[in-house]
């Protein structure tokens, strides 16, 4: 084993930044085991895997995602392809022995996510290791939030709501992209964002969901399709395709102690750019965290007197909590890109010291399992639908 690990990126674009971001920040302010290096990144589209890798620091550019698994010297593969890719690319960088982070969410499928635990599984047994890319967890408020819980401080939890809103698909000529297209992305709202709520609920809580009721809906069931050669802000004249995802997904969710949870997952909320909110209120208090001000978390304490109850603002930037020790000043603040940093930090962590990772494999076919059955749920009436595993 080497201090280094070469990491390869396969996929390089609105992920693949943020990611890049991280591997090339975390080694700066963490104090790692081991040091990443930005090995390779890999696109099908050559002028702009090139460009990517320009841009980003990657030592070189490739096109053949086979090629580079196969490679001795690639440590690492980094998975930020869009989800019909996820399944075929984690499974055979693992069974090539590298270790794998994937993009959430795991897989389209949950056939998929269980071929990908499996693989994980056997690649674990030989010291490889895998985690899934549920960064919002890396956020030090919420992961304050998680600590606040598991420490007793809001009492027994009575009842979670957790959302997340965005705008952006609210124009209905807005273009036809892969995200829009079930073969590509698996689902639309309920598996882009919706995973995200999920994951993050279950984090901060530290219960699972063991069942769900729910309903999807798609609002505009046509976009125009994006002609050749133009670019997001251009389409093919008069051509319209089908919107094969939901655009809206609204359930009910049960935790293990029982706790009744909702969920609300949705791109056309307007005026809500990325709104993932999360409110758990218990005996003792309450937390509530927001990542459009993800510095901060407010608390309720409610065995205060009840002339002083009501809930306060935390600012979460001192170096006491979470991930925040090698950053800024007191009161400086955090932003989007950082929680990928803390993503490669524990990543890094955990190949080093032979650790499982976590969000692992296995959490993020858990996660599979709850989109999957908000699906059936919604398909069939929104009877509740029980959560294997």
């Amino acid at each position: 084993m080497t201090d280094t690990l070469r990491v390869a990126m396969i996929g390089h674009g609105f992920m693949g930044a943020a990611h890049s971001q991280g591997w090339r920040v975390a080694p700066r302010f963490f104090d790692l085991p081991r040091q990443p290096e930005m090995a390779v990144v890999v696109g099908r589209d050559t002028a702009g895997v090139e460009a990517s890798a320009r841009k980003w620091g990657w030592g070189e550019s490739a096109s053949d995602w086979r090629e580079v698994i196969a490679r001795d010297d690639i440590d690492v593969v980094d998975v930020v392809t869009p989800g019909d890719t996820h399944a075929e690319i984690a499974i055979a960088a693992l069974e090539a022995g590298k270790h794998v982070l994937c993009e959430k969410p795991l897989a389209n499928t949950v056939a998929e996510a269980e071929a990908m635990d499996a693989a994980a599984g056997a690649a674990a047994a030989r010291g490889v290791r895998s985690m899934v890319g549920f960064t919002y967890r890396r956020v030090p408020a919420a992961t304050f939030a998680r600590d606040l819980v598991a420490a007793g401080r809001i009492g027994q939890i009575r009842q979670v709501r957790a959302e997340y809103l965005q705008d952006w698909l609210r124009d209905a000529d807005a273009p036809l992209t892969w995200r829009l297209k079930k073969e590509h992305a698996g689902s639309g709202a309920l598996g882009d964002i919706g995973a995200h709520a999920v994951d993050l609920a279950e984090f901060i809580t530290g219960q699972r969901l063991t069942s769900v009721s729910g309903v999807i809906e798609t609002l505009v069931r046509e976009r125009p399709l994006l002609g050749e050669g133009v670019g997001l802000s251009g389409t093919a004249a008069n051509e319209r395709g089908e919107v094969t995802v939901d655009d809206v997904a609204l359930f009910t969710g049960r935790l293990e102690s029982g706790v009744l949870a909702s969920f609300e997952a949705t791109r056309f909320r307007t005026g809500r750019k990325n709104a993932l909110r999360i409110e758990i209120s218990g005996s003792e208090g309450a937390l509530a965290f927001d990542l459009e001000r993800l510095n901060e978390l407010e608390f309720y304490d409610a065995t205060q007197p009840d002339l002083e109850q009501g809930f306060r603002r935390i600012l979460v930037t001192e170096h006491d909590h979470p991930y925040l020790a090698p950053w800024w000043p007191t009161g400086h603040m955090l932003g989007y890109e950082h929680g990928f940093s803390h993503q490669v930090r524990d990543f890094v962590a955990a190949i080093a010291d032979g650790s499982d990772p976590r969000p692992s494999f296995r959490d993020g076919l858990h996660v599979q399992r709850v989109l999957d059955g908000v699906e059936r749920s919604s398909a069939a009436g929104s009877i509740w639908t029980p959560i294997a595993g």
